[in-house]
């Protein structure tokens, strides 16, 4: 098993009031991540993914396409320490 990874994404477009955090957060807990998602004030949203790296990568390519009604622009990662973060939540 691999040793735990932490990956923080900016996610710009159109990713306010389209249930992006929500959507996001099922996704993480799908995939078992901790971290947590929340709307930035330059209209992008933010998201911190700790866990294995292939379900790390998969959350990412999930903010990439967004939900239904988002439209992304563009998608910015990088990677941090982590943190030993716990549970997933919206901010």
């Amino acid at each position: 098993m691999s040793a735990p990874i932490r990956r923080r994404v900016v996610v710009r477009g159109r990713v306010q009031g389209v249930a992006f955090r929500f959507a996001t957060q099922e996704e993480a807990q799908r995939l078992g991540l901790s971290g947590w998602v929340r709307n930035r004030t330059d209209g992008g949203v933010e998201a911190v993914f700790e866990g294995p790296p292939a379900a790390v990568a998969r959350a990412e390519a999930f903010c990439a396409a967004g939900p239904t009604a988002a439209r992304v622009a563009t998608l910015e990662g990088h990677d941090e320490p982590p943190e030993g973060l716990a549970g997933f939540e919206i901010r």
